[in-house]
Formats: structure tokens, sequence, C-alpha cells
């Protein structure tokens, strides 16, 4: 039986109209994805339900879009980027422990004269004290990865957040006899918003990153050309970067990483200019 052509009319047009709802509700997602909008702008932007950091890089010599802004972290005394047109690195590094890549890596920091934030866990400063002194010595900043890198997120009552953090600082303060910054950087990235408000309450400031690499598989280190790819590929003025100081290519190419970001301009500062600026 032959179906009526207004019926076939009818069911066209439905057909067209779900597939244009489709691809609107498609681009709106795309394009809220690409520019949030900020908490001063009028939306709600929590921490991640995950709790976990995370990055989107759209564009090359772009910052990422972030899974916070900075205005909503900027109420925590909370930061990732630096917001500037001025080409400027913060270098980071975090240290679980101890592997013989920390010394070539200062070793290219003091050469270019950059410095740099170590942040630290109980374990390092246990094991590798004199390290932690030559870091303190040529003008690094020391910061706390807590004492024993547990998902923050997870950790609720104000008493055990203050111990993980109270307890680094102790041992700091015994193995090099100053107090330590309070520079805090969550385990993993991972953070929920009372660790934030908790963290501020102590006096810190909490740092996380605009650029990082998968370099923390010691058995799975990425290639030299790999990590220039990403890590030229994706600078970008006012950058926190995020190295593991366990990584023997960041050892390697260090050096060379650090003269190839000069020649694009570039110049390092501490995080204390991005503590100040921002």
């Amino acid at each position: 039986m032959n179906t009526p052509s207004h019926v076939i009319r009818r069911g066209a047009e439905l057909f067209f109209l779900a597939v244009l709802c489709f691809c609107m509700g498609d681009t709106a997602a795309r394009l809220a994805e690409r520019y949030p909008l900020s908490a001063q702008e009028g939306a709600a932007l929590p921490a991640s339900s995950e709790g976990s950091w995370g990055l989107s890089f759209q564009e090359e010599g772009k910052p990422p879009v972030a899974n916070a802004t900075a205005d909503y972290l900027k109420q925590f005394d909370a930061f990732y980027a630096r917001q500037t047109d001025e080409k400027v690195i913060y270098l980071t590094f975090d240290a679980g422990y101890e592997n013989g890549n920390t010394e070539a890596i200062l070793d290219a920091l003091q050469k270019h004269k950059a410095p740099a934030a170590f942040f630290l866990v109980g374990n390092y400063l246990e094991t590798s004290p004199d390290l932690v002194k030559r870091m303190v010595a040529e003008g690094h900043i020391v910061g706390n990865h807590t004492y024993h890198h547990p998902d923050m997120s997870k950790i609720s009552t104000k008493e055990s957040f203050e111990k993980e953090l109270n307890d680094l600082e102790t041992l700091f303060e015994e193995t090099t006899g100053q107090a330590m910054k309070k520079y805090y950087r969550p385990p993993q990235g991972k953070y929920s918003e009372s660790n934030l408000k908790m963290a501020k309450e102590m006096g810190y400031k909490t740092f996380f990153w605009s650029l990082a690499y998968v370099d923390w598989y010691q058995d799975k280190q990425p290639s030299h050309e790999e990590a220039f790819e990403k890590l030229l590929g994706r600078i970008h003025p006012g950058a926190v970067v995020l190295l593991h100081s366990t990584s023997k290519t960041n050892g390697e190419i260090l050096d060379e990483l650090l003269t190839r970001w000069e020649e694009m301009g570039y110049r390092f500062a501490s995080l204390d200019e991005l503590a100040a600026a921002e």
C-alpha cells in the first residue's frame, strides 16, 4: 500500500528537526567546552566531581582550557597559569623519590639561572636531604606535596588534611633549618573545593599547572623527540610547567629544552612572581 504524500512530508520534517536539534546541541556543547564561562560571568564552576585536574589544548602557543577558571581558583589563592601575554615560564618539578636524575636537572637550572619550585613528599626528604639542601642553597622553592602522597580529595577532615602538610613542614625544617614555603600541590592533581578552602585557611597557596606530559613512568620514558614535541608545541605565555624529577628523559633534555625556550623568547621566573602578579 502506498504511503500518502503528506505523511512522507511530515516524516521528513520531523527527521530534519531531529537532526537540527542534535547538531545545535552538539555545537553548543563544543562551544561550552571551548569557551567556558568564568565564575564572575555567572557560571557555577565548582571543583570537578572527579577531583582531577584536567587540561584541553585548543591552539598551539595558547593557554589550554582547564576544568576550572583562573577566576574561580583565585578565591582559594590557587593558580594554574599566569594570565598574561608576556613570554614567561614558571618551572615546577614534582619529586616523590630520587632515582639519579635530579642532579642533572639542578645543573641545567643553574646553567640557565632558571628558578624552579620542587614539590616534595616525605620520602624524598627522608632519603635525599643533601639534594633538598642544594635546592634551597641554589635559590629554588621547595613546596609541599604532602607527606604520604595520598588522594587528598578523599580526605574530608581538617585534622587529617592539616597533618599531611604539617608533618612535611616539620621534616623540611628539621632537614634545612628553614621554614617551608606555604606553596602546595595536590598529589596527582586530585582535589576538592573543601581541600582548596582548607589549604587557604592554613595560609597555603595551591599550584596546579598548565603544561605537563606523560613523563612519570620510569620503565616507559618518552623519547627526546616526543618530549620536545609536547613541551615546545604546547608552551604558552604564563605557563606553569610540571615535570617530574624522576624522569630520565627530563634529566637528559632539560639543558636543551631551556635553551630552545629561550630561543623562542621566553624567560624563567619564580612562582613568587606568579603569586604576586595574580
